[in-house]
């Protein structure tokens, strides 16, 4: 242990004296200069001894008027084998550490720690030891080097079982650590906060010598707990007053301690990058994942499955369904989450009030008005079968009478029966159209989501890779469309091709839509051939095609016979695609023969 010596500046030349009558002559000779100063300066001053050793060191560690303190270590390691059990503790975010710092003092453990956390454990009224006070050294460079000595991690890092190491901490006159309890400067906190952090700044918010302890703990967990999780330290005490030897939890917390560092490093790497390059695709990926919940099951009852948050520095008030607020209902599952997913991603690129139906990922009704209530018995109208238990997103806010409308509507198919879904999804909703929808079924999932910011990396798992690429942000703002025909369309006719192109972007592929006066009324989904689609959105549309909009997410790789020429015979007054065909010049005579408008769109809308 460490004795305390109290001096003052007039008792210094006889604190000196009385150093000196402790030390060998020959060390005071290699030390005289240190002994000098320390006969000079009100200070802390850590003379060690060991007396198998001609080994020794006299230093002047911090300027302390007003404590006028001198530590003076004697010869007895500190080591747990000796019965004197220690913990070091080092914290930004000190939530609950007046319950650790007692818990662990009730339980005989001294508590060495560093600046601000010693001083918040003393508050409290928990004893501490300083880091100082054993490493015999200042904190220096701003903080940059507080914990970084091998007082510390060799007290951390020696293993119990091997006989060298301990004799080496008892030659440095070294104690152990038996727990480790550290979490890191609020870096992620730091550069995600609404206010612009310059980079000076948030190169001085990436912590280092927590990391280094943090690491060092969890790689010696057999001997040492680490502790980066304030919920954990209910566990910690628990554990210590069982005088338990339960590996398992050991690991458990060293698996969480070496998580928690490589997220942190993953946003330094992220922020670094950023500033560096910028660009998107850097050689090295690492995509912090944050368990949410788990799931039931996956997209099948016999596949087990869970929800994770992307914890990425570019996912930060983001929006998206992994962040919405779940007002009601049951838990959500994997489909549920896919489903939300694609209805908000859809819904969301509309400019006007817009209502949008999704079953299995796929938008099959899609309606826009000024009357948001209109808009909703319009997309419901579209496919009302499909719609029937799937899930259903507004761009705009959920007031009473529009909760009033989808608790009480009824299915065109018959009239009697009351609209089913699994999931609402709006931006907002007001108090009274919330308690209103959670009226309508206990199940109800209810939603508030936030619009997905454009430029985000879209990820893909394939076997044994990711495959990355820009998010598909492009709106019908953002692209020419390209009269290819003889006609050309009205105004009317212009807009419906766009709010069809918007929709068809959302469907799988291969994909056609067919819409007039911004509702939705077929479409065809993920079929092998672009026919297929035409045929299914054509039967779900109706009589209604008559001198409507016709969108392809691809471009048509026969006109004659085919896909194009069946458009134009059932009526269809406007086709937009993307172009690109060898034969494109055969869909622009047969739009031609047939009276139809015929628009490219340099833009293909794949959806796999």
């Amino acid at each position: 242990m460490f004795g305390l010596i109290t001096t003052s500046a007039a008792s210094s030349s006889a604190t000196a004296n009385t150093l000196s009558s402790r030390i060998p002559s020959a060390l005071l000779h290699q030390r005289s200069n240190a002994i000098a100063l320390c006969s000079q300066l009100t200070s802390i001053v850590c003379v060690q001894v060991n007396g198998n050793s001609s080994r020794s060191s006299c230093s002047a560690i911090k300027a302390m008027a007003e404590s006028h303190t001198l530590s003076v270590p004697n010869n007895e390691p500190q080591t747990s084998a000796s019965g004197n059990k220690q913990a070091l503790i080092s914290l930004s975010d000190k939530k609950d550490l007046a319950f650790l710092g007692n818990g662990l003092q009730n339980l005989g453990y001294t508590i060495v720690s560093t600046g601000g956390t010693a001083s918040a454990l003393e508050s409290v009224g928990v004893s501490v030891t300083k880091v100082e006070q054993l490493t015999c050294f200042p904190e220096m460079l701003d903080g940059r080097v507080k914990t970084l000595h091998p007082t510390i991690h060799g007290g951390i890092l020696a293993r119990r079982d091997q006989k060298h190491h301990m004799e080496a901490l008892n030659k440095h006159g070294i104690g152990t650590f038996d727990v480790v309890v550290v979490n890191l400067y609020p870096f992620y906190d730091k550069v995600t906060s609404t206010g612009q952090i310059e980079f000076d700044d948030g190169i001085e918010n990436i912590d280092i010598g927590g990391p280094a302890m943090i690491r060092a703990a969890a790689k010696n967990h057999k001997d040492v707990l680490v502790v980066v999780d304030s919920q954990d330290y209910a566990a910690l005490l628990d554990f210590l007053k069982g005088n338990q030897d339960d590996q398992q939890f050991r690991r458990k917390l060293a698996w969480k301690a070496f998580q928690h560092v490589a997220s942190y490093d993953s946003a330094v790497s992220e922020w670094l990058w950023k500033h560096t390059v910028g660009d998107k695709f850097p050689p090295s990926l690492t995509v912090p994942l944050s368990l949410k919940s788990s799931l039931r099951y996956g997209e099948n009852p016999h596949q087990k499955a869970a929800f994770y948050v992307d914890k990425s520095i570019s996912e930060v008030n983001a929006g998206g369904i992994a962040t919405a607020i779940q007002h009601h209902g049951k838990e959500m599952s994997y489909n549920n989450y896919l489903d939300a997913d694609a209805a908000w991603n859809c819904v969301s690129e509309f400019k006007n009030p817009t209502c949008v139906i999704v079953k299995h990922t796929n938008p099959c009704g899609v309606a826009s008005r000024d009357d948001i209530l209109e808009a909703y018995r319009l997309a419901v109208k579209a496919d009302p079968v499909s719609a029937f238990g799937g899930i259903v997103a507004f761009n705009i806010e959920i007031d009473e009478a529009l909760a009033k409308e989808i608790r009480e509507f009824r299915s065109p198919t018959d009239g009697e029966t009351r609209m089913f879904y699994e999931i609402v999804v709006a931006p907002k909703y007001t108090k009274k159209g919330l308690e209103i929808l959670k009226g309508k079924s206990k199940t109800l999932r209810i939603l508030e989501a936030k619009k997905n910011e454009q430029g985000k990396l879209s990820l893909r798992q394939v076997g044994g890779g990711w495959l990355a690429q820009d998010s598909d942000d492009l709106t019908p703002q953002d692209i020419q469309f390209s009269v290819m025909s003889e006609k050309t369309p009205q105004e009317n006719e212009f807009c419906d091709a766009k709010f069809a192109w918007l929709c068809v972007k959302h469907v799988k592929s291969n994909a056609i839509v067919i819409a007039k006066n911004n509702c939705m009324l077929g479409m065809g989904s993920g079929q092998p051939n672009r026919l297929e689609s035409l045929r299914i959105a054509l039967k779900k549309a109706g009589d209604e095609v008559k001198g409507a909009a016709l969108a392809s997410d691809a471009f048509f790789p026969f006109a004659w016979n085919d896909a194009v020429e069946e458009a134009c015979e059932a009526g269809i007054g406007v086709i937009a695609e993307p172009g690109g065909s060898i034969r494109d010049n055969d869909a622009i005579d047969c739009c031609n023969k047939r009276g139809v408008s015929l628009l490219f769109t340099n833009v293909r809308h794949f959806r796999h």
